[in-house]
Formats: C-alpha cells, structure tokens, sequence
C-alpha cells in the first residue's frame, strides 16, 4: 500500500464533499474564501441538522473533520445528515473519507448517511473503496495547489450555490 504524506490528513469534509459538487468552489473554499454564511440553502441545512436527532451529541470535531453526530458501539457509526440525494455521491465520499479518516487513527468506523426529509438512510463502509479515497485526496490537493481555480463549468446546482456570483457574475 502507498504511503501519503500526512497533509492527507489535514483535508476537511467540506473539501471531500466540494470536489464532487464542483471543483472550482472547492478551490475558493481552500483559499479561506468562504461565501456560505450568505446562503439561504445552507441555512436551511443547518436547521435540519438542528431540529434533527435530538439527544445525540453533534458536531464531533476530530482534527479536521467535523462529523454531523455518532453513535458509540464495537464499531463506531458516523451519522451524516443531509437535506436531500441531489448531491448523493458527494456526500458519500464525505463520509467515506470521515471513516478513512477514523481507521488511519487506528478506529473502526462505518457511517450513515440521514435524510431526514425523505425518511430515508443509507449506510456507508469502506471496504473495497480506500482506492476511491485516496485518489479524491490526491485530485483536492491538486486543485488547491493551483494559482488560480479551475474554470467552473455551469450546471443546475450553480443557481442555488453560495459561490455563484464569483463563478458568473
């Protein structure tokens, strides 16, 4: 197996999540460039991750992950709560990396992936798919590295993004 270099280790999950959802917001985001606090979309995430689960412990800090709430047991389970499957692979690879994360600490982990407005959950393992991670690391560190971010290519999700009037505005 390849060694990383332990920068691996410093992505956050918002970066896992933004190279799925578009690199160039992914870029301005790694630049400390945070347009998010304008958003009413991520206001309204925001309060149903609040009026969500109550009773559990939320917002878990480990270094620089940030993980929605867990649940302890033999295996820990990571609990991600999402509005929507729009952006369904994005938060799957956010969660993949949170327990790729947990296992390079020496913790076993799996995670699920809650819906609340649909009802709806799905449970994420890493096994068979570090490869996928790694390769997401390697894609994130490239593209932070760049001078200048990578030219945005317009799709639905633009209109309803924080970051929309840098991109086209």
């Amino acid at each position: 197996m390849e060694t990383y270099p332990k920068t691996h280790l410093l992505i956050r999950g918002t970066e896992i999540n933004y190279l799925f959802i578009c690199p160039t917001k992914l870029w301005y985001f790694s630049k400390g460039i945070t347009m998010e606090q304008e958003s009413e979309y991520v206001d309204l995430g925001k309060f149903l991750h609040e009026q969500s689960y109550f009773g559990e412990e939320k917002n878990i800090k480990i270094g620089p992950i940030s993980i929605d709430f867990i649940k302890r047991g033999d295996i820990i389970e990571v609990h991600e709560v999402k509005k929507g499957k729009s952006m369904e692979k994005a938060h799957e690879m956010q969660a993949l990396y949170y327990i790729y994360y947990l296992k390079k600490l020496g913790i076993r982990a799996r995670a699920i992936l809650n819906y609340p407005k649909l009802r709806e959950t799905k449970e994420i393992t890493l096994e068979g798919r570090e490869k996928e991670v790694e390769d997401s690391i390697r894609e994130i560190e490239r593209i932070k590295s760049l001078p200048v971010p990578p030219k945005p290519v317009k799709t639905k999700k633009c209109k309803k993004c924080a970051y929309y009037e840098l991109c086209w505005v």
